[in-house]
């Protein structure tokens, strides 16, 4: 494993001014392998994050709702990566409200949007956040208004207290809405190859150099890429399926990244190998694209 590198995968400039390797890593299942449980040793949270690192992952996405009993991903990335994260640029999410047993409550109002960011400040132990989304909508988009707390974020921003913002879950008009309040860095949402809305929004980030970071990497989450195909070209590439996955998401336009999550460190490995695994036109067209 010597050899193994994330950098393999292929650079993205995000923003304009921070150079980041396609293939991060999604800090979700750091605290469990659901957010309803059960949660995790943190030493092995810890443990992958440190392996991640030193495998050239320097992009690493989490939230602050991803926490569960006493165990919370912002603090263990804070635990596991600090004071040696140069280089290493932190992405979190904000907007659902989740009370202490784990419900989910609903979106957080523009009053109450500062707040989050500062606790995220003080929980990952930064001064300033490297990427925030606003995480709009339930388990799709919504359509709902995102001015007026992306705007909030956005003076945040000219604060100091954000570097770069994103919008996460949301539609062609959201995304278009948000632009017109602040400049977008990245869009995090779930990605079907098949989904014509998908496409036409990976599209507009193409065209407009936004990164495209789906949720849902391996297979695209409730609704998977076509099962016998990613099977069959795994078996002739003599890779994984989620390998295969992850090799087509970096294949599939030039702004998308990976952000695969785990809590075992042989399978942030594997992931990490799929960066160098290289689609032809026929495994493409097998998968869909």
């Amino acid at each position: 494993m010597t050899n193994l590198t994330a950098a393999v995968g292929g650079e993205f400039l995000l923003g304009g001014d921070l150079r980041i390797n396609r293939l991060g890593f999604g800090a979700m299942r750091l605290v469990a392998n659901s957010l309803e449980g059960p949660p995790r040793d943190p030493a092995t949270g810890v443990a992958v994050l440190r392996r991640a690192v030193e495998l050239g992952v320097n992009h690493i996405d989490t939230a602050g709702f991803y926490r569960l009993g006493g165990t919370c991903a912002h603090e263990l990335i804070r635990r596991a990566l600090w004071p040696h994260r140069d280089g290493v640029v932190i992405a979190t999410k904000v907007g659902p409200l989740r009370d202490a047993d784990g419900t989910f409550r609903g979106q957080a109002t523009a009053a109450e949007l500062r707040s989050l960011v500062e606790e995220d400040l003080r929980r990952l132990g930064v001064s300033r956040l490297d990427l925030v989304y606003l995480r709009a909508g339930g388990i799709g988009p919504d359509g709902s208004s995102v001015a007026e707390r992306f705007a909030v974020l956005a003076e945040l921003r000219e604060a100091g207290l954000i570097r770069h913002l994103g919008v996460s879950n949301v539609g062609a008009a959201q995304l278009a809405e948000a632009r017109s309040v602040a400049p977008v860095t990245a869009v995090q949402n779930h990605f079907h190859v098949q989904h014509v809305e998908d496409r036409q929004l990976l599209a507009e980030c193409e065209r407009s150099g936004i990164a495209y970071v789906p949720f849902f990497p391996l297979g695209g989450g409730s609704t998977p890429m076509d099962a016998a195909g990613v099977r069959a070209v795994a078996q002739r590439l003599s890779a994984s399926v989620a390998q295969v996955s992850l090799a087509w998401l970096l294949a599939v336009s030039p702004v998308t990244l990976a952000i695969p999550g785990t809590g075992s460190v042989a399978h942030l490995e594997e992931n990490v190998a799929a960066g160098g695994l290289r689609l032809d036109n026929g495994d493409l067209a097998e998968l869909g694209s």
